[in-house]
């Protein structure tokens, strides 16, 4: 985790890395979670569910996020909020960045 109270640009907490995946928890309490990820080209996390709601923020590149079979196309600068409980993936349709803010209080 990041230290608190320093200032850092959010597109470069991770770098990307060729056929991966690579993430970093900023923040993480009982009331839900701050992560930034880094997908290569291609890479996606196949679909599944949370039970808590979750924001997304494009940071860099372009990805598909699909929320109960709807595709939504983002870029850098988009955002999407993906409801509890229903089912959603994503996939790098070129490399990107996201901030993904999962809240876990009602």
């Amino acid at each position: 985790m990041l230290q608190p109270a320093k200032v850092k640009r959010l597109v470069d907490v991770v770098d990307y890395q060729e056929g991966a995946i690579v993430s970093a928890t900023l923040l993480e309490k009982d009331a839900g979670t701050v992560t930034v990820f880094a997908f290569d080209q291609g890479q996606g996390l196949s679909e599944h569910t949370a039970p808590f709601d979750a924001m997304v923020y494009i940071l860099d590149g372009k990805a598909e996020i699909r929320i109960s079979s709807q595709p939504n196309l983002l870029e850098k600068g988009d955002m999407i909020i993906m409801p509890a409980n229903e089912p959603h993936a994503l996939k790098a349709i070129e490399k990107f960045k996201m901030l993904l803010v999962m809240i876990k209080s009602r």
